[in-house]
C-alpha cells in the first residue's frame, strides 16, 4: 500500500505504533500496562478508553513493553499492510514473553473478530482477544488469563458507546483532544470491513458529549475533534426516563455541533469523517454561524466515476458529490476540503481513472489520502468482485493521483499567501524551537517565529508570507 498523506489527523503516520503513557493512578495494583495503537483516530480514542478502564483497576501505564505485565496492541484491519505490521509486532512481544511467562499479551480492536482463531489457536501469539465493544470486560478477561486460560470477547453491541467513561488523555499536548460521538457504521461499502469489525451504527447521548467537551475546556484544552465513522448520520433520540428528564428529545449532527460550539467561543471544534450522502446544508449553515467551528470538511470521494461508485456501494454518484462540493463552496467559501481516493478498484478502466483525476481538478482538494485498492477478506468486493487490475497499473495510476494532489495542495496554500489566518498554537515546530506551529481553520500547518507574547494553547493571528508545498510560513501580527 502506498499513500499520500498531507497535514491531516485522520490517519497520522507519525502516530502509528505509538505507545501511550499517562501519569500514575492514585492507587496502583503493582502491574504495568503497555498499549500500542495503529490505524485511525477512532483507534487512538479507544486506547484512551481502555487505559481509563484499566487505570481504575490500578494499572500504571509504561512506554516500554519490556517493563509491562500486560501488553495490548490496538489494531486496524482497513489495509493489508496494517495487519502485517501488527503480526510482526506480536512476534516481537512473543520473544519477550518467553523470558517473562507471566506477561499477558492481547489484541484489541478491529482485527479481533476476524483473526481471533489465528492469533489464539493457530499461531499462539496472544492470550486475550477483545473487540471494540467489549472493553468493559477487560479486567475480567485479564483475570481469566492470570488463572491460566485464554480469553476472548468479540461480541458486537447495538448499545455500547462508552458514554459514561471519561477517557484519559494519552500522550496529550493538553491543547487538542478527540471525542467519540458514535460507534460502528451502517454503510456497507463493498471494499470496507468496518461494519463487520465495529458493528452497527449507534450514537452517544449528546449531553455526555457536551459534558466531556466542557470538562476538557475547563482543564485548558482549546480544540476538540468529534469522531465517528460517519458523523453526519449522528442521530440520538431520548428514551424512557431520558425523555422525561429533558426538553430535548432528538438531536442530529448539526444540532450537536451547535451544542458543543456554544460551550465557549474559545473552544475550537473539528469533526471527522463526513459521508457525501449524508452531509446536509443544515450542517454547513451551522458551521457558518459559529466562528469556532473550523471551516474544514473531510469528504471521501473514493472514485470520480459513477459506475465504480456503484460497485463500491457508496450510494451516491459523481453528480451528487459535485453538488455537495458546490454547496460547501457556496455556503462556506473559504472551507478546506480533503478526501480519500482508492485507485485500481475492481474493473476500473483507464477512462474511469481519468474521471477521478477530473474530479480532483473540479474540487482541488486541500489534502488527500490516496490508496491502492487492496482486497479485504469478508467484504462484499472480496466475495463478489475480481481484483483484476494489475499491480503495475494500480501503482502508475496512484502516482498520477499523487502528482495531481501535490499540485492542488500547493495551489490551495498559495492562495493563503498575503492573508491573515488564526492559528491555535500547538507547540514548537518539528524542525526548530525557534518556531511555533499550529493549524489554521482549514487544517493547514502554519509555522511562525516564537515571540514572548505567544504561548502554546493560545490563538495567534499570523500573516502568511510564503508557503512550501505542505506548510504556510508567516509571522505574528
Amino acid at each position: 500500500m502506498i499513500e499520500l498523506q498531507l497535514q491531516d489527523k485522520k490517519h497520522d503516520e507519525s502516530r502509528q505504533g505509538e505507545a501511550l503513557v499517562v501519569d500514575k493512578p492514585k492507587t496502583t495494583n503493582g502491574r504495568k500496562l503497555y498499549i500500542e495503537s495503529y490505524g485511525c483516530q477512532m483507534n487512538f480514542a479507544d486506547s484512551e478508553i481502555v487505559a481509563s478502564i484499566l487505570m481504575d483497576q490500578g494499572f500504571e501505564t509504561t512506554g516500554n513493553y519490556f517493563d509491562a505485565d500486560v501488553v495490548f496492541i490496538n489494531t486496524c484491519s482497513i489495509r493489508d499492510n496494517a495487519e502485517q505490521r501488527v503480526r510482526n509486532r506480536l512476534k516481537q512481544f512473543e520473544s519477550v514473553k518467553k523470558s517473562k511467562p507471566g506477561m499477558v499479551v492481547g489484541v484489541l480492536g478491529c482485527m479481533a473478530e476476524r483473526l481471533k482463531a489465528k492469533f489464539l489457536e493457530e499461531e499462539h501469539l496472544v492470550d486475550v482477544v477483545v473487540g471494540p465493544d467489549a472493553y468493559r470486560d477487560l479486567p475480567q478477561l485479564i483475570g481469566r488469563v492470570d488463572e491460566g486460560a485464554k480469553a476472548v470477547n468479540v461480541l458486537l453491541s447495538r448499545e455500547e458507546t462508552y458514554a459514561d467513561i471519561n477517557p484519559v488523555r494519552l500522550n496529550s499536548n493538553g491543547i487538542t483532544a478527540f471525542i467519540s460521538i458514535m460507534r460502528g457504521c451502517d454503510n456497507m461499502c463493498s471494499f470496507c470491513v468496518v461494519p463487520f469489525t465495529r458493528g452497527r451504527e449507534r450514537s452517544r447521548d449528546p449531553f455526555s458529549i457536551v459534558a466531556e467537551a466542557r470538562d476538557l475546556f475547563d482543564r485548558g484544552y482549546k480544540e476538540v475533534t468529534l469522531l465517528g465513522q460517519n458523523v453526519d448520520s449522528y442521530k440520538w433520540s431520548a428514551k424512557g426516563e431520558e425523555a422525561a428528564a429533558t426538553d430535548i428529545d432528538r438531536v442530529n449532527f448539526a444540532q450537536l455541533l451547535e451544542m458543543v460550539a456554544l460551550i465557549s467561543p474559545e473552544l475550537r471544534i473539528r469533526f471527522s469523517t463526513s459521508h457525501p450522502k449524508d452531509i446536509t446544508d443544515e450542517v454547513l449553515h451551522t458551521m457558518g454561524r459559529h466562528t469556532n467551528i473550523c471551516k474544514y470538511i473531510h469528504l471521501p470521494v473514493q472514485s470520480g466515476n459513477s459506475r465504480i461508485l456503484e460497485l463500491m456501494n457508496r450510494t451516491y454518484d459523481r453528480e451528487w458529490y459535485m453538488n455537495r462540493v458546490d454547496a460547501i463552496r457556496r455556503i462556506l467559501p473559504d472551507c478546506g476540503i480533503s478526501t480519500d481516493i482508492i485507485t485500481g478498484f475492481c474493473s476500473e478502466t483507464e477512462a474511469e481513472h481519468q474521471e477521478t483525476l477530473s474530479m480532483m481538478d473540479y474540487v482541488k482538494y486541500d489534502f488527500a489520502y490516496n490508496f491502492i485498492y487492496s482486497e479485504r477478506p469478508g467484504t462484499l468486493a472480496a466475495r463478489k468482485l475480481e481484483d483484476d487490475i494489475p499491480e503495475e497499473v494500480k501503482k502508475r495510476r496512484l502516482s498520477e493521483i499523487m502528482d495531481k494532489q501535490r499540485e492542488h495542495s500547493h495551489y490551495q496554500l498559495q492562495k493563503m499567501v498575503g492573508k491573515i489566518v488564526r492559528v491555535l498554537i500547538e507547540g514548537f515546530s518539528r524542525k526548530s524551537e525557534q518556531d511555533y506551529c499550529g493549524r489554521s481553520d482549514q487544517n493547514a500547518m502554519v509555522v511562525f517565529p516564537v515571540e514572548p507574547h505567544l504561548k502554546p494553547g493560545t490563538y495567534a493571528d499570523i500573516l502568511v508570507e510564503r508557503c512550501t508545498t505542505a506548510t504556510l510560513i508567516g509571522k505574528s501580527i
